[in-house]
């Protein structure tokens, strides 16, 4: 029937017209900024760098390996590695970036950087409330903007936090039995004993 799309799709608006008097889940309309509807767990938007404990500058995970800064499709984040180390979350020294900023003017959040990082440290944070009024230095996110903690992680992606931490601390673990066993006495060795003098050797 000629026109059967367009009844339809009239039926459909009607439905739901009449039905939201009765049926809330009818209402489609948010009234936002008064509602607004829960956050998705896959939702994403723009990256941010991870940081473990309470320092955002001792805990950052991020080690400059500039394999983001490389892989951006639109090249949108500039990496500058430090010159001296500091201990990572093992206690083994690593560089850290002197300088981390990402345009976000620029950035189509294809979440590349974030499937390409090797220590997990950079993730795709759901907040889309980002209005700002400065076009150019508001948009351009040093690392202290991007820096947010494992608990802001674990709030807005819990299910893939929960298994980076797991992967994190058997990474740990196995890097402490390693060096266990590297500082430890070999098995076969015999325990080293002075014999007694005896009356001869003493005469």
């Amino acid at each position: 029937m000629l026109g059967k799309g367009i009844v339809l799709g009239l039926a459909e608006t009607a439905r739901n017209f009449f039905g939201s008097f009765f049926y809330r889940a009818r209402l489609t309309t948010v009234q936002f900024p008064e509602e607004r509807l829960p956050q998705i767990e896959a939702a994403r938007n723009f990256p941010f760098l991870v940081f473990d404990g309470a320092d955002w500058q001792q805990g950052m995970r991020c080690v400059a390996c500039q394999i983001c800064e490389k892989e951006c499709p639109p090249k949108c984040i500039l990496i500058e590695k430090s010159k001296d180390k500091k201990p990572d979350a093992t206690g083994k020294p690593q560089f850290y970036p002197a300088v981390f900023n990402i345009d976000v003017s620029v950035c189509m959040s294809c979440q590349i950087c974030v499937e390409v990082c090797p220590f997990d440290a950079i993730k795709m944070d759901v907040d889309f409330e980002l209005s700002t009024y400065d076009r150019f230095g508001g948009l351009l996110w040093d690392k202290q903007r991007l820096s947010k903690s494992n608990e802001h992680y674990h709030q807005i992606h819990p299910t893939e936090a929960a298994a980076v931490d797991a992967a994190l601390a058997a990474e740990r673990e196995k890097l402490a039995a390693k060096a266990r066993a590297a500082n430890a006495p070999p098995a076969n060795a015999a325990p080293s004993t002075s014999a007694p003098a005896t009356a001869e050797g003493q005469a």
